[in-house]
């Protein structure tokens, strides 16, 4: 009876606290949200719901900030940023979690290792070497440093997540003449949707979200992004923080869209790759 009267206890001990993680996580977006459909002359509390919805902030920060040019350069990096990780990502994992011997082993350490290196300790000499081969203010510039460190954690997820899928399905397949691409195509690769939807969302909310790399790499105004563009509309609007606001939920919307259509295979992922592995 106590056993179960502790893990009554537990389970609501931890329910306590996922709400208040909820809560200071949805906080900010309800008072940017109140912002942004107040005008200006509304001085009530910004914890308070606006008597009116006033949406011209939407239509200024659309005009000012040039969110759709900036959204339409994030959509093209962040699409073939992940695309690229995915691939990548799947194909690297596939001889790495088949093949368990001390030397893949090791390499799966090193990406690891490659996860815990802090981005902007790298910045000095990645700018100046992006400087030197013309990769500043261009996609190609910004999308190979941004899957240069998105594709560790996509290998080390692909390579758990596969470690659990039998072996003797490749077996099979062998056995009726299939080569190992494509055995990894046509039977592994289908199986990968949990994984890969935890993959893209991971990676993408990562590349939709960089600021670091693209306010050094992406200096032409024509290449600006999101981050950059919604940064740069605050200090110019800090006398309108409802337009300000606006411009931030703009921003956000796609990246919440995104991880609602895929937030079922993203739990499933999450947990086979990590528990399983």
């Amino acid at each position: 009876m106590r056993t179960v009267n502790r893990s009554r206890k537990g389970r609501v001990v931890w329910s306590l606290l996922a709400v208040i993680i909820g809560l200071f996580h949805f906080i900010p977006l309800f008072i940017s949200m109140n912002l942004s459909l107040k005008p200006k002359t509304d001085l009530s509390s910004r914890w308070m719901f606006p008597g009116e919805l006033y949406f011209e902030n939407f239509r200024y920060a659309v005009e000012k900030a040039k969110i759709f040019l900036a959204m339409k350069n994030s959509a093209i990096i962040t699409i073939i940023g992940v695309t690229i990780v995915v691939l990548i990502g799947a194909m690297a994992a596939y001889p790495l979690a088949r093949n368990r011997s001390r030397f893949n082993n090791r390499i799966l350490q090193f990406v690891l290792a490659v996860m815990m290196v802090p981005p902007l300790s790298m910045l000095v000499p990645l700018v100046t070497t992006m400087t030197r081969i013309g990769g500043i203010s261009t996609y190609w510039g910004i999308i190979l440093v941004l899957v240069t460190f998105q594709l560790p954690i996509s290998i080390f997820l692909y390579a758990n997540f596969i470690r659990t899928i039998p072996m003797e399905l490749d077996e099979a397949a062998l056995i009726d003449g299939c080569s190992r691409f494509s055995i990894f195509f046509r039977i592994i690769l289908p199986l990968l949707k949990p994984v890969t939807a935890t993959v893209i969302i991971l990676t993408g909310v990562a590349i939709w979200n960089d600021f670091q790399f693209s306010l050094f790499l992406l200096q032409a105004p024509k290449m600006k992004v999101v981050t950059l563009a919604v940064f740069t509309f605050f200090g110019q609007s800090s006398s309108n923080p409802g337009a300000a606001a606006a411009a931030a939920i703009v921003a956000v919307l796609p990246v919440v869209v995104l991880f609602m259509f895929l937030q079922r295979y993203f739990i499933k992922g999450m947990v086979d790759s990590a528990v399983k592995g």
